[in-house]
């Protein structure tokens, strides 16, 4: 049974009893029907409410995966893992503190692109707009942590 119908159930039991709606338990009795009624009536507009906004998710997942579909292409699993660097899988590869990270912000779009010490060459591709950026490893001077620098130091 639904709260409004379980309201509508009390409210008829209140009445049929043939209580006086004036007496003091007659009061108590149809001001906690009223209650129910009005809890029963915001539970069905909030239940309505849900539906409609579980339906809303449902459509804008459905255009977020076609739209992811049309962008990336269907990929299969094997595409995925070979994709993400980042992959649960590949984990025991940036662990630890011998793990080098580096940042180069492009000069065209001004992106900072991010890479380890497994970049094999000296070039590398923004992702954001295909510029070729050109990688020296060479210390200008500045970076204090290198032995170039611990040199100029002593």
């Amino acid at each position: 049974m639904k709260s409004n119908e379980s309201a509508a159930y009390l409210k008829g039991l209140f009445e049929g009893l043939g209580l006086d709606a004036n007496s003091p338990e007659g009061k108590l009795f149809s001001a906690l029907i009223d209650t129910v009624k009005t809890l029963s009536d915001e539970i069905e507009e909030l239940s309505a409410k849900v539906r409609e906004l579980g339906e809303y998710v449902e459509e804008v997942d459905d255009d977020l995966s076609t739209l992811e579909e049309e962008i990336y292409g269907e990929l299969d699993e094997e595409d995925e893992d070979e994709d993400d660097l980042w992959d649960d899988d590949d984990d025991e590869d940036y662990e630890g503190e011998d793990a080098q990270f580096y940042e180069v912000v492009c000069p065209a779009c001004g992106e900072t692109v991010c890479f380890d010490e497994t970049l094999e060459g000296d070039k590398i591709t923004c992702p954001s707009c295909g510029e070729s950026l050109e990688l020296s490893f060479e210390c200008d001077g500045d970076c204090g942590g290198c032995a170039g620098c611990s040199d100029k130091d002593e």
